[in-house]
C-alpha cells in the first residue's frame, strides 16, 4: 500500500547568509491533516524557513517538496501563507478583499465565488463579510486572513504567529478553526511564540535551534521523556529579591521570569508541601504571594532547552 505523499518534506536544508549558515541540514515531515508546531527564540530562523518554503529564499543546499513535488510555481499554488503582519486591505470589506485575492490567485469569478463561500465557512466570518476591515477586531482579522490564505484549498498552510494581538476568545475561536482545517486534511505549520497554544493545537511540535529542529515530537512525549515525572515548583514573590537573594535563588536551580518576581524549578523539593517551602523562603526574608506545583508543560521545556543551550555555549566559550 503506498503512503500518502506528505504536504510538506524539508530534506537537509541549508541556509547561508554570507559565511553565517543559518539553517543547517534542517529536516522536516508535516502530514496531511496534521498540525506542527514550530517553535524557537527570535532570530532562531524560523521566518528564514517560511520564506524558503514559499520559494522567496534558494537553499544552498537540501530539498522542500509540497505533496511529493519540488517547489515550483505550480506547487507554490499548493501553499497558503497566513504572515505574522495582517495582509489585507483595510478600506475594502472582508468579502471585497477574498474577491480580490480570488482572482489574484489565479480563480475564475465563478469559482472565487465559491471558493468564498467554502473559506467563509470554515474560517467562520460568514456575518462579518459585509464589514471593512478597518472596523474589526484583531480577532476577526486574523480569521478573514486565514480566510483569504485557503480560498484555493491548499494542502499546506503556514500560519506565522496567528494569535498575536487577540483576546483570549478570540484565540480560541481561532484554534477552532485551525482544528477544522486540519480535519479537512490540510497540513499546518503553526510558527508561534504561544506555548500554550503549540500544547493545545498540535500533534507535534520541534524546537528550532542551532540550524536544526531538535528535539520534535509529540508535545506531551517530549515533555514526559524530558522531566520523566517530576514537578514544577513556581514561586510568585510579594516584592523583588535583592540581588543576594536571587543569586541564592539562582544557586538553588531557580529560573526567574516577570522581572524577578516569578521563579520556578523542576524536580527537586517536589514533594515539600506548599507551606514548607514558603516558611522557608520567609526565612530567606523572601516574602511570597503563592507557591504551587503544576506539571511541566512546553513552557517548562523551552526554559530547559535554553538553559542547557547557555550552559553549553559557556562551556565552549571557557
Amino acid at each position: 500500500m503506498n503512503q500518502a505523499p506528505a504536504a510538506l518534506r524539508v530534506a537537509g536544508l541549508k541556509i547561508r547568509y554570507g559565511r553565517r549558515e543559518v539553517l543547517r541540514g534542517l529536516e522536516l515531515d508535516i502530514a496531511k491533516g496534521e498540525i506542527f508546531g514550530l517553535l524557537g527564540p527570535n532570530g532562531a530562523g524560523k521566518t528564514t524557513l517560511i520564506r524558503t518554503i514559499c520559494g522567496r529564499i534558494t537553499p544552498a543546499e537540501g530539498a522542500i517538496t509540497i505533496m511529493g513535488r519540488p517547489i515550483s510555481r505550480q506547487t507554490l499554488r499548493r501553499i497558503g501563507l497566513v504572515p505574522q503582519d495582517i495582509a489585507l486591505y483595510p478600506h475594502l470589506t472582508a468579502r471585497e478583499n477574498l474577491e480580490v485575492f480570488g482572482r489574484l490567485s489565479g480563480l475564475s469569478r465563478s469559482d472565487t465565488e465559491k471558493a468564498i463561500a467554502w473559506a467563509s465557512e470554515a474560517a467562520d466570518i460568514k456575518a462579518r463579510l459585509g464589514d471593512r476591515i478597518e472596523i474589526l477586531s484583531g480577532g476577526w482579522k486574523r480569521r478573514v486572513n486565514i480566510a483569504a490564505a485557503i480560498l484555493h484549498q491548499p494542502d499546506l498552510l503556514i500560519l506565522d504567529e496567528p494569535t498575536v494581538g487577540v483576546d483570549v476568545d478570540a484565540r480560541n475561536g481561532l484554534h477552532d478553526v485551525i482544528h477544522e482545517l486540519s480535519n479537512a486534511g490540510m497540513g499546518v505549520l503553526l510558527a508561534t511564540h504561544d506555548l500554550d497554544q503549540a500544547e493545545m493545537l498540535c500533534a507535534r511540535v520541534g524546537f528550532l535551534r542551532n540550524g536544526v529542529i531538535a528535539p520534535q515530537g509529540n508535545p506531551r512525549r517530549l515533555i514526559d521523556e524530558t522531566f520523566k515525572g517530576q514537578r514544577e515548583i513556581i514561586i510568585e514573590l510579594r516584592q523583588h529579591p535583592t540581588p543576594h537573594q536571587a543569586n541564592a535563588l539562582k544557586t538553588s536551580g531557580f529560573a526567574s521570569s516577570n522581572g524577578n518576581l516569578s521563579w520556578s524549578m523542576i524536580g527537586r523539593d517536589a514533594e515539600r508541601s506548599a507551606r514548607d517551602l514558603s516558611e522557608a523562603f520567609e526565612r530567606a526574608g523572601l516574602v511570597t504571594r503563592e507557591v504551587r506545583f503544576r506539571e511541566p508543560g512546553l513552557d517548562s521545556l523551552f526554559v530547559h532547552l535554553s538553559r542547557d543551550a547557555t550552559v553549553a555555549k559557556e562551556g565552549s566559550a571557557g
